[in-house]
């Protein structure tokens, strides 16, 4: 484990939001559960040729903006995965933000406590992971894509799933590997319990990166903590970053967020060890 406390590092996420806004495009193709045809937005990087790529999971509030007022497209994203599918196609990569409550009639997501009442098609530990491999396999059909350099980055409900989709014994896919799945994941604060699938043993079958904030108000940092010592216990490649003082959505770019001088700090950080993580598996 590691305790951070970085001095103020917003280089990053001022660069970010200078880019100018890019409307994304929007894709479709099918999840691995075999019946859902999930929605994509896709941010292209400049320049031609093959590059790595990012699919990017949503937490449990959706794909979508609060102030989407129905209309649930590549317009009313959140902030935070505008800013983030910019943030990799400025640096080269292909990302694919996927959405996998509207497709199966969720699009606004789901409030604050309202987990024991969410359908078992959005279980994160044992569907959402296929929604991860079928954009894998979407990405696998685009010549623009480098086919064994891919990585997956997930938040909160989305970062569970991410950290599911990661295990070797992942639900519904069979030996999973580097080469046709994830070269490494991006976990930001997610729900470590997965459902006790893993209390005994994790084990995954590429590297992790791991962030949440002390503070969270929503998921348990020493779940996290223990999730992290049993994979380390099995051998297995995470890297977790604790943040003093952080919240639940750190890395939310709007006021509510940012005005907590931890949150600030660690969304520059994390974005730093980001980029840096995944240029040392998809890039090198």
């Amino acid at each position: 484990m590691r305790l951070f406390y970085p001095a103020l590092l917003i280089l990053a996420l001022l660069a970010t939001q200078s880019v100018a806004q890019v409307t994304p495009k929007t894709v479709h193709f099918m999840s691995d559960d075999g019946k859902t045809r999930l929605t994509g937005y896709l941010w292209l990087p400049r320049g031609g040729g093959q590059h790595p790529a990012v699919v990017m999971m949503h937490g449990r509030h959706g794909a979508y903006s609060s102030l989407a007022h129905g209309v649930y497209n590549a317009t009313t994203l959140t902030k935070r995965h505008k800013m983030w599918g910019e943030f990799w196609a400025e640096r080269g990569y292909v990302a694919l933000h996927v959405d996998g409550f509207g497709p199966r009639g969720y699009p606004a997501g789901f409030e604050k406590g309202s987990y024991e009442d969410r359908p078992e098609e959005l279980n994160e530990v044992a569907i959402r992971p296929l929604d991860a491999y079928g954009a894998v396999r979407y990405l696998h059909t685009r010549s623009d894509v480098v086919a064994d350099r891919i990585g997956l980055q997930g938040w909160s409900n989305g970062a569970s799933a991410t950290l599911s989709s990661m295990a070797r014994d992942t639900p519904g896919t069979q030996n999973p590997a580097p080469e046709s799945g994830f070269r490494a994941a991006l976990a930001f604060y997610p729900g470590c319990g997965l459902q006790d699938r893993y209390k005994k043993a994790y084990r995954t079958y590429a590297p992790i990166l791991l962030v949440i904030g002390s503070d969270d108000e929503e998921v348990s940092p020493k779940i996290c903590q223990q999730l992290d010592e049993t994979g380390r216990r099995d051998g297995d490649r995470i890297e977790f970053v604790l943040y003093p003082g952080a919240t639940h959505d750190f890395d939310d770019p709007g006021k509510k967020r940012q005005s907590v001088a931890a949150n600030r700090k660690a969304t520059a950080d994390s974005m730093r060890r980001a980029e840096a993580f995944f240029a040392r598996y998809l890039k090198q």
